[in-house]
């Protein structure tokens, strides 16, 4: 298939597989005699599974090593538990700081009297000093 096509099965822009092809994380496809990339199978499976990890939140890096761990099926899967575990972590951290900031905005919007602008407590909190 030609990279357009990689791209609508994945939902991933061209631009961004280019990048993931530089980067290491999918293998350079072979050409066609007029050059152009020609992907297979492999080339589909391999960037959906980037797609899904980059979905759930992964950073490139930790794609990249759920990748060379998912390249050795002998390997024990207790590293790839570990950065599960990592990713989770941040998860939750990040729904910490939204709580945090849904209740912040919250007393915001609870202290407004629908005054004027000169009495506004979200203006007031928003402004410096």
């Amino acid at each position: 298939m030609k990279i357009g096509d990689l791209s609508r099965l994945t939902g991933t822009r061209v631009e961004t597989i280019r990048f993931y092809e530089k980067e290491g994380l999918i293998p350079a496809p072979s050409r066609t005699g007029g050059n152009y990339r020609v992907y297979d199978q492999a080339h589909l499976n391999r960037l959906s599974f980037i797609r899904r990890s980059r979905d759930l939140g992964f950073t490139l890096d930790q794609v990249r090593a759920l990748l060379d761990l998912s390249d050795d099926h002998s390997r024990s899967c207790g590293a790839v538990d570990e950065l599960a575990r990592e990713q989770l972590r941040s998860v939750e951290r990040k729904i910490e700081d939204l709580q945090a900031l849904q209740r912040e905005l919250a007393s915001l919007l609870n202290q407004c009297s629908q005054g004027t602008i000169a009495e506004c407590r979200i203006i007031e909190a928003l402004a410096p000093g």
